[in-house]
């Protein structure tokens, strides 16, 4: 620092205000020092910064999602890595696939590490790790889904509202007999999702049919079993919705396999690659996953309510005590949604 401000032609002190991001440095003179720090190669200690700072933050975030390889789960980490990057926030991510041990030597490691925030897409089996972080002064925020027994701010996707579009959309285009494939009922998603579901229907006065919902496609072999199973009924369903994307991807190639891609309609949760490609296109319930992790690195960095371009929840569904962001979910038409249920008896 001390070579950067004789480049520089400043003080040690004005350095080190330019490199803290301190107010009371004119952009010129800032300039000024970046161009030497930049010459000489010159990189600060982070973890001595840590230490010199009064408010004890490490400029750090330690996010923890069900699976970073997810489409969904790798854009909520780009949101996420924009805002920290503009904020000069070092992310460290980890995949936990669900399981709570994982999660639980995670959020320690990070805690221990002194992340000055955690953002999770929790397990929805224990709290009592993230409460004590929360204890230890570290800022916890959810994503995806609310945690029972722990009250912190949550972002989510609107999963009813968008459910519930979808459903009547395949209603509209005189389907009644509409086949829902979904995850375990345990996930607060798949919940929210199937209750989309089943409000449509009755909204429509179309009686919920149990042998028509299949809810534990976790993978896409259980996925593909569920829709053959449906296909297979004496009465099998004119249109299906599928309440995630990797069961859609099944449901696409049992479709083509059994040549009915173009006579049973098809409406999936979650837009995916190439779904626009397909013959028909895949009409999806596109979620906003980027905004989402924009939303939770703004409330991690200065606080739930002054995170900004968010909408607050009815908090129906959710701990009365937390705090929700609720992110619209939007219908986009590309034709497998859009085939018309055939004529009685047809």
């Amino acid at each position: 620092m001390r070579d950067v401000a004789a480049m520089a032609g400043v003080s040690f002190k004005t350095v080190s205000r330019v490199v803290n991001d301190e107010p009371g440095v004119s952009p010129g003179v800032a300039a000024r020092v970046r161009a030497a720090a930049a010459e000489l190669g010159y990189r600060p200690n982070a973890a001595a910064t840590a230490l010199r700072r009064a408010d004890g933050r490490t400029a750090t975030f330690g996010v923890l999602l069900e699976d970073c390889g997810n489409p969904f789960f790798a854009a909520v980490l780009r949101g996420i890595e924009r805002v920290a990057r503009e904020r000069g926030v070092a992310v460290f991510s980890s995949s936990t696939d669900l399981d709570l041990a994982r999660e639980q030597d995670m959020s320690a490691a990070y805690a221990a590490r002194q992340v000055d925030a955690l953002i999770v897409a929790p397990t929805e089996s224990a709290a009592t790790h993230l409460r004590r972080a929360a204890d230890e002064g570290v800022r916890v925020v959810l994503v995806d889904r609310p945690l029972s027994g722990l009250s912190a701010p949550v972002v989510l996707a609107d999963n009813r509202a968008g459910a519930r579009a979808g459903v009547e959309h395949l209603i509209a285009h005189g389907h009644t007999r509409i086949g829902y494939i979904g995850r375990d009922p345990s996930i607060f998603t798949s919940q929210e999702r199937f209750a989309g579901f089943a409000e449509a229907l009755v909204a429509a006065g179309i009686p919920l049919d149990p042998a028509l919902v299949r809810r534990d496609g976790a993978t896409r072999s259980s996925a593909h079993a569920d829709i053959a199973a449906l296909l297979d009924l004496a009465s099998p369903p004119t249109a299906l919705f599928t309440a995630q994307d990797i069961i859609t991807m099944s449901a696409v190639g049992a479709l083509q396999h059994r040549g009915l891609q173009d006579r049973v309609a098809l409406v999936g949760f979650d837009d995916f690659e190439l779904a626009d490609l397909l013959d028909p296109g895949v009409t999806v319930v596109a979620q906003d996953p980027h905004r989402m992790g924009e939303i939770a690195a703004e409330i991690a960095l200065y606080g739930a309510a002054h995170a900004a371009g968010s909408v607050a929840a009815s908090g129906e569904g959710l701990p009365a005590r937390d705090e929700a962001r609720i992110v619209p979910t939007r219908l986009i038409v590309r034709g497998s949604g859009e085939i018309t249920a055939p004529p009685a008896g047809g």
